[in-house]
């Protein structure tokens, strides 16, 4: 299991000059947590040198430095435009784009991947059970949602990335925590963000939800051998990270749009957040397991 010290050595720490920027900050107006994935959503300062660029029902993030950024996560096909808009809208230069990661291949999470390379010029990184996915445009039946997921245009510069792996630009560093389950190349992220003298250790942590098509059977062992023992060592891994922020492939579910944004009433830092996101996933998981252990129900005469 990767305790919560492990992730701490050799993040790098950096703080951004708010302040040089908050004016260039559009109006924000407010995300409803039933949102659509493509509704468009006011860029927003989440803390720090970390930015959010997605729309309101999916969440993109950029990580800034004055030698190069870092953009996590790349929505649905149709929402590329939104997310380099909102990205010219802080103040920034897509073409300063280093680096993009994602959280997992399902098009409304790396579907617009290969239209946010070609407007930055950044390699894309991913884990190695992602690659051929995002090479192909379209996943395999190791994928749990196979028979329902979308295909997505093929991303042509992918790097493959350890499990463990450090993406790096500049004085950024974010660390990649493998994260199987929803799908086999599913990461999290985790990386420090400061202003002034308080850091705060972030999680962009991936979905962990135990959906599928109507033919995947987590339980089916012969066919996925390992597979939910690897889910539940992502369910470990996530709960004893080191998490003050959490924020989510989804915005809703880790709250996001209760704890930043116009409205919002939550405090943005909860160091409970990783736990409690992971102790709900695993009851879900649970839950799955046993209904696929249960007997058929008779079927009416």
């Amino acid at each position: 299991m990767m305790m919560r010290s492990t992730l701490l050595g050799g993040l790098l720490a950096f703080a951004v000059p708010v302040a040089a920027l908050a004016s260039d900050v559009p109006a924000a107006k407010a995300c409803a947590d039933d949102a659509g994935w493509n509704d468009p959503a006011t860029p927003l300062h989440v803390y720090g040198n970390t930015w959010y660029v997605g729309t309101c029902g999916i969440s993109a993030l950029l990580v800034t430095s004055d030698e190069g950024h870092i953009l996590i996560d790349a929505a649905t096909p149709q929402a590329g435009p939104q997310i380099l808009a909102n990205i010219r809208a802080l103040g920034f230069k897509p073409e300063d784009v280093r680096a993009i990661v994602f959280s997992h291949e399902h098009h409304d999470h790396a579907g617009s991947l290969a239209e946010l390379q070609r407007a930055t010029g950044a390699p894309v990184y991913a884990r190695a059970p992602a690659v051929g996915v995002l090479e192909r445009g379209k996943p395999d039946r190791g994928d749990p949602q196979f028979e329902v997921s979308e295909p997505i245009a093929r991303v042509e510069r992918v790097v493959t990335l350890a499990d463990d792996g450090v993406v790096r630009v500049g004085p950024l560093a974010l660390q990649a925590v493998a994260s199987p389950g929803h799908t086999p190349g599913g990461t999290s992220w985790t990386w420090r963000s400061c202003e002034k003298q308080a850091c705060h250790q972030f999680v962009y942590a991936d979905s962990l939800t135990a959906i599928s098509d109507d033919v995947y059977r987590y339980s089916d062992e012969a066919a996925h051998p390992g597979y939910v023992a690897a889910f539940r060592d992502t369910l470990a891994r996530i709960s004893a990270l080191d998490c003050d922020v959490l924020i989510t492939p989804h915005p809703s579910a880790s709250q996001l749009w209760q704890r930043i944004g116009p409205g919002a009433k939550a405090a943005l830092v909860d160091t409970r957040a990783c736990r409690a996101y992971a102790q709900r996933a695993t009851q879900r998981l649970d839950k799955r397991l046993a209904d696929e252990a249960a007997p058929p129900a008779p079927s009416s005469p």
